[in-house]
């Protein structure tokens, strides 16, 4: 870990004084730092007509199956609000029609980081999309046939779908609103607001063939689990994020954390998909953006005690890692190509305001993409990039606001 990332890591504890102090910092150092607009054999594929357009997180693709259609959001404003209150457009981008985009459907559900967790929906993935909403007072997501336009709507939003597109599983937006912004959705009141540790449920297994959706585990089940003594003072206060289902759909990761005033508390928990055979398999206070590569080993960035920060690949229901790329030691969002040979991943912006794209083969790193973030981007609204792959590996398609507002881009890679 380099001086930089100690002294971010002590900053955690205060914020307020975080804030302005990496603000202060940044304009210094952009101020005496080489000035780039763009790197790369970069592509726009979204439409500069001035709108900001992105796709999400960094766990989904944008394209469909054939390769030829990409899904994109399409906002006013995402520089305001983490979680705008004017809806947003789903887009259909046309890549062999000169990228001829058309309005496909409108969500008042939404965020700057995830969107509206808009996505191909299996198994064709090609004939159907999905995405949340908010619909006569609650939240939704809908299952969108393009062929027709026709809808089926399911009485609750989803976080992670299974590989096959028959369930997913969710959590409480709400919650996550209010705990963290840029990751929920503001429309409805959170019910559970004044308890720091809710005996309620806080993931949710979504049927999305039926419709039915059943309590998974709740906030208690995670707190009481080989507790530590951090959790157990009155204050702490719980929330799950970032749920991820393995690739045969039988098992789910969760990051679990609880706050003890300023300070943040993290654990990388995995459950079968019913709540049942929970194990910790992170439990180092500092991790962050995980990805299966199959169904036994998940890759993540943390800061472990006896290794350091940097890209580590467990293996599930063991205390068994490995240190990846050990020159790494930046948070970024990785994910595996779909044949499980390159990995790629991306980094925030540096001190001259730089993010990276980066692919790894085996132990070579390659930046295939630099882009610059201007300030305007910042904090809860900042621009990640979030690279996904296509599904031939091939090509990865990014979000970046370089160009002076959001925008969606591919570059080819192989």
């Amino acid at each position: 870990m380099n001086l930089e990332q100690k002294i971010n890591y002590q900053l955690n504890k205060f914020p307020a004084v975080k804030k302005i102090i990496k603000r202060v910092y940044q304009l210094g150092m952009y101020a005496i730092s080489p000035k780039i607009k763009s790197e790369g054999n970069i592509v726009r594929v979204s439409p500069d007509d001035g709108a900001e357009y992105f796709f999400g997180y960094y766990d989904k693709s944008p394209w469909d199956a054939t390769g030829r259609y990409m899904l994109c959001m399409k906002a006013k404003d995402t520089w305001s609000d983490v979680s705008p209150k004017e809806s947003a457009e789903i887009i259909l981008i046309d890549t062999q029609n000169e990228n001829k985009a058309e309005v496909i459907a409108q969500t008042h559900s939404w965020n700057v980081q995830q969107s509206c967790m808009l996505q191909w929906l299996a198994p064709d993935f090609c004939s159907k999309i999905l995405y949340n909403d908010f619909r006569d007072g609650k939240y939704c997501s809908v299952i969108l046939t393009l062929a027709d336009k026709s809808e089926r709507v399911i009485p609750f939003p989803v976080y992670s779908v299974v590989a096959d597109g028959t369930f997913a599983l969710s959590l409480d937006f709400s919650r996550l609103y209010r705990l963290r912004p840029g990751y929920g959705y503001y429309n409805v009141p959170e019910e559970t607001a004044n308890e720091k540790l809710p005996d309620d449920p806080c993931i949710w297994r979504v049927d999305l063939i039926t419709g039915v959706v059943t309590s998974v585990l709740k906030y208690t089940d995670f707190a009481t689990f080989q507790p530590r003594p951090e959790r157990q003072e009155k204050d702490a206060e719980h929330k799950v994020n970032h749920i991820m289902i393995s690739p045969n759909g039988k098992r789910f990761m969760v990051l679990y954390r609880w706050f003890n005033g300023q300070r943040k508390y993290t654990r990388l928990m995995t459950c079968n998909v019913d709540g049942s055979d929970m194990y910790v398999l992170s439990d180092d206070d500092m991790v962050s953006h995980c990805y299966w590569k199959d169904d036994k080993h998940i890759l993540a960035f943390e800061n472990k005690r006896n290794g350091g920060a940097g890209y580590y690949l467990m293996t599930d229901k063991t205390q068994k890692w490995t240190h990846l790329w050990t020159d790494m030691s930046a948070d970024g969002h990785p994910s595996y190509s779909p044949d499980g040979k390159l990995v790629v991943t991306d980094t925030y912006p540096d001190r001259a305001r730089i993010a990276s794209v980066k692919v790894m083969d085996g132990d070579k790193v390659t930046v295939v993409a630099r882009v610059f973030a201007p300030f305007k981007y910042d904090n809860d609204t900042r621009c990640d990039l979030h690279p996904r792959w296509n599904h031939n590996g091939d090509m990865i398609c990014f979000d970046s606001v370089f160009e002076g507002h959001r925008g969606m881009y591919v570059i080819k890679v192989r």
